[in-house]
């Protein structure tokens, strides 16, 4: 009897550290979906450490994993829960508090869907951009992890000592005897957490061990710092920007790298950064095995550094992208203005470029550079007409990364189809079935919206 009163102790014991250790940590949406379906006493400490306080009270919390997500909100009265404009699960209280959560299976997965809540019959809180991550989008049993390189500094001389962050990525099946090929990412840190919800260096793992994508070298790329080097023309230029616009210096450097349409930035990376890069790494030197990434301003980046210089990249993915006025001048002469990019790509000459534009409706950045998502669809109806090799995505969400990130299995997989190592180059085409589609319309939908 002692021996069985001691074996029952210990498992209490257990089953209290077990608790305790769910809620001295954040939790993973599995867990939180595990311990509300048995009714844990450790959800309520669980939930308060994992979300964040501010999104609970404003009901704009939640937390998934593949098709499975969990939501929480702290409201007085009994929140219903709508998914996808639809009603969803029940919400549950946590006796003693004010909190309530539910869970909830949402498909389809590699797409983005949207939440609210109806609380006293009005609507509240919620989001539009709630992204539903395929297998592919989390580390795989049996699929090796590549090496990323620890954070890499670059000073510039193209912009008069302006230092840069960089992250080198190599994959497993990295032969030095053999040139991969390469992929830069603007805003690169963003990219780098594989458990957040923009985890791209587990899609790239599992595409290349699928051998969906080539074997590929990855550089991610933080916008630079002019701080350190008051006085430079370049200096000077970002602190002009920023003293007019109300911006910080760092912010005004990024958009000066960004949304700026000439060959600069471009340049940078050509003879700078990858040149650095290229002196630890074999990399292919044609376009056709390079690609470049990016969103908002990194999205008209890096379509403006693959059309400036279409000899260096060949593939473009493009989310959110700022086709807009944020580099504008007045003088014709100056290539500054990203609003130009319809007519360019309509009037200039025809560049062999593959790209995936990706865009929402409530994207509505409207203010003194325009609007992004009528931007994004100008330039979409623009490369259909010029018959480029394109795709344009355009869903519900604002301007956020999460379409663009649910997707990017697809973007990768459509970006490299049909990729051969043995080419260096390729005709990209306007797909049949894109030819034969009428052009992108627009309707006005949301004049009467609260």
């Amino acid at each position: 009897m002692r021996y069985q009163l001691c074996f029952a102790f210990a498992g209490i014991v257990a089953l209290l550290f077990v608790i305790s250790a769910f809620a001295a940590e954040k939790s993973t949406a599995t867990q939180l979906i595990e311990l509300a379906k048995s009714h844990s006493p450790a959800l309520t400490d669980a939930i308060a450490n994992t979300l964040d306080a501010k999104e609970l009270k404003d009901g704009t919390a939640w937390i998934g994993r593949g098709p499975d997500f969990f939501f929480a909100v702290e409201t007085s009265a009994k929140p219903t829960l709508v998914i996808d404009g639809n009603l969803g699960p029940q919400m549950q209280s946590l006796s003693g508090t004010n909190l309530w959560y539910g869970s909830a299976h949402i498909e389809p997965v590699g797409s983005l869907h949207s939440f609210s809540y109806l609380v006293n019959s009005a609507k509240f809180g919620g989001r539009l951009d709630l992204p539903a991550f395929t297998p592919l989008s989390y580390q795989q049993p049996g699929i090796p992890s590549g090496t990323l390189s620890p954070k890499l500094f670059y000073t510039s001389k193209i912009y008069d000592g302006m230092k840069s962050e960089y992250w080198i990525y190599v994959p497993v099946q990295y032969d030095p005897h053999t040139p991969a090929a390469l992929m830069v990412f603007q805003d690169g840190e963003r990219y780098l957490d594989r458990n957040g919800n923009n985890p791209s260096l587990n899609v790239i793992d599992n595409l290349i061990a699928a051998k969906k994508i080539p074997v590929m070298i990855c550089v991610f790329i933080n916008p630079g710092d002019i701080e350190g080097s008051p006085g430079t023309p370049t200096f000077q230029l970002v602190k002009k920007y920023s003293d007019q616009w109300k911006r910080t210096l760092k912010d005004s450097m990024r958009s000066t790298l960004y949304d700026t349409v000439s060959d600069r930035y471009v340049r940078f990376l050509r003879d700078e950064v990858l040149a650095e890069v290229e002196s630890k790494y074999s990399i292919r030197k044609d376009a056709y095995s390079r690609a470049i990434t990016g969103l908002s301003s990194g999205g008209i980046c890096s379509f403006n550094a693959a059309w400036q210089m279409p000899d260096q990249f060949s593939r473009v993915i493009s989310w959110i992208g700022s086709f807009t006025s944020i580099q504008w001048k007045e003088d014709p002469a100056v290539p500054d203005g990203g609003q130009d990019y319809p007519e360019k790509v309509l009037h200039e000459a025809h560049r062999n470029l593959r790209v995936w534009l990706q865009d929402g409706a409530e994207d509505l950045e409207l203010d003194r550079y325009g609007s992004w998502a009528l931007a994004n669809i100008r330039l979409a109806n623009a490369l259909k007409l010029k018959n480029y090799d394109f795709r344009f995505s355009f869903g519900k969400g604002t301007h956020n990364s999460g379409q663009g990130a649910a997707e990017f299995p697809e973007e990768m997989v459509w970006l490299w189809r049909d990729y051969d190592a043995a080419k260096t180059t390729q005709t990209f085409e306007i797909d049949p079935a894109e030819k034969a589609k009428p052009i992108f319309r627009v309707s006005i939908t949301n004049r009467e919206a609260p």
